[in-house]
């Protein structure tokens, strides 16, 4: 037995150590800092780390660029970097894996300057690109381990309960950044507002976080609804996902209850405008809306036509205005959303997918990840995710694309297998996977123009004349993760590339 600081007689721990109790608990300290550098003092950022950052303001992110520049600037190297995706407004990164501050990426997407030079052989190690819910099922399985997570909120309190829907710059949900939060052994917050406490509700709690940092700012949110989601006027784009509601309302989905995501892209997006006015007509609603959230969506939600909206990430500002506003416009991390390890996970409570495509081939495997120049230019999402998912996914993308056909025998890069497609929608006439004849005779039969893939790739070569196959050397670029982890295709470096 020992006597403690109070003046009790207890059992002595283990190793019999007397000194055990013999301070009172101290108050915990401010997690607030005056500048990123102080945080970095405090939080003891070691080269070989790996970092993360999450995309939810997308090509409005301020954070990534300056993060890594003060990693540089203190002379840290050889850093894993593990964002949710990377935009144009990260080519600045591109100066930081030539001075090694940056090891290896790993991500969802690459687009711009950056992409373009780690196709053409920036990088030592591939980057490795995943979906949104196999990033969540690494991170949560601990196969990545944060070490560090950088997160931009718009406003937290002074112990570090952050959501992004309040202060100035909200973005909306967080919910790549929830996962981030939960997982890293340290967590540095980046905010515009410090807001009396407590905030609520935590999209981000308190006990997940070490460190906050005030900043100017940490990202525009007019950089969320720029290029992929961004609503289409385009009359080719409108057509197609007119022809894809009248596909998904023959087919028998639009009914009460039923559930739906459209993937970013024009057309995809624009297919929730048809959508409701096959629900008026129909007088249907559906139970949920999931994913990237639109302000198409929030009309419908608004207008009691959806019953609940499933946020991972706010695709504008109406939705952002939305997710503060809508109790049943509720935010949904990324695991939620589509971690295959998980229990459950939402995707799989899907009725209908509408996704875009860069490429896709004859045996339907759909590629938007490189272009038909073999340069990366897009991102994994949760293409794949919510493709294994949906009891119905649909597959919406021109029959030409810039004078190139969409429609290969093999696509150049392959993010989606051809086994998760059920329909592809095209201006030029619709194919059904043969694996769901059943579904090729309803469409049929309610006149739809269904056509065999080859015919629709041979409609396209009458155009164009055969595309010329891209030329690779044997330089692999990057790694192509399937959503369980497995790797399902590697990109090569382009010959006319090589340096």
């Amino acid at each position: 037995m020992i006597v403690n600081a109070v003046g009790r007689a207890v059992p002595a721990p283990e190793g019999g150590s007397a000194g055990v109790f013999s301070r009172a608990s101290e108050r915990a300290g401010s997690k607030v800092y005056d500048s990123l550098e102080r945080a970095l003092d405090a939080v003891g950022v070691e080269s070989g780390m790996t970092v993360s950052f999450h995309h939810h303001f997308r090509e409005g992110d301020l954070v990534v660029n300056a993060v890594v520049d003060a990693l540089a600037r203190r002379g840290v190297r050889d850093l894993v970097l593990a964002p949710s995706s990377l935009t144009t407004a990260h080519a600045p990164l591109i100066d930081r894996v030539k001075d090694g501050t940056i090891r290896s990426i790993r991500t969802s997407g690459l687009r711009g300057p950056l992409a373009d030079a780690i196709s053409a052989g920036l990088m030592d190690e591939p980057v490795l690109i995943h979906s949104h819910g196999g990033r969540a099922r690494a991170i949560d399985s601990g196969e990545i381990k944060v070490d560090m997570a950088f997160l931009g909120v718009p406003a937290c309190d002074e112990r570090g309960n952050a959501n992004g829907t309040a202060g100035r710059s909200a973005c909306g949900s967080l919910g790549y950044a929830m996962v981030d939060a939960r997982n890293a052994a340290k967590v540095v917050l980046l905010t515009e507002e410090i807001l009396p406490y407590p905030l609520g509700p935590a999209s981000i709690r308190q006990d997940q976080v070490d460190a906050i940092v005030r900043v100017d700012s940490v990202g525009d949110p007019a950089g969320i609804g720029k290029g992929a989601t961004r609503m289409t006027r385009d009359p080719r784009e409108l057509l197609i996902a007119s022809s894809a509601a009248r596909a998904i309302r023959a087919a028998g989905v639009v009914r009460e209850g039923y559930s739906l995501q459209t993937g970013s892209g024009g057309a995809s997006l624009a297919v929730v405008r048809f959508l409701r006015e096959a629900m008026l007509e129909l007088g249907v609603k559906a139970s949920f809306a999931l994913g990237g959230i639109t302000s198409q969506l929030v009309r419908l939600h608004e207008e009691g036509l959806v019953g609940a909206l499933l946020d991972t990430q706010s695709f504008d500002l109406d939705a952002a205005r939305s997710l503060a506003a809508n109790p049943g416009h509720r935010e949904i991390d990324a695991s939620y959303y589509a971690n295959p390890a998980r229990k459950g996970c939402a995707v799989d409570a899907l009725d209908v997918v509408v996704l875009s495509a860069m490429e896709v081939d004859l045996d339907l495997n759909v590629n938007v990840i490189t272009g038909s120049d073999g340069v990366i230019r897009g991102a994994s999402g949760g293409h794949c995710d919510t493709a294994a998912g949906a009891a119905l996914t649909v597959v919406v993308t021109p029959l030409i694309r810039g004078r190139i056909p969409s429609i290969l025998d093999r696509v150049t890069t392959v993010v989606t297998p051809g086994e998760s497609v059920d329909l592809l929608v095209t201006d030029r006439g619709i194919a059904v996977n043969p694996r769901r004849p059943e579904l090729r005779e309803t469409l049929e039969k309610a006149g739809l123009p269904i056509r065999e893939v080859a015919w629709l790739k041979r409609l396209a070569e009458s155009y164009t004349g055969a595309p010329r196959p891209v030329e690779f050397d044997d330089r692999i670029v990057g790694l192509v993760e399937y959503r369980d982890g497995t790797i399902i295709d590697a990109i090569r470096r382009p010959r006319a590339s090589a340096l």
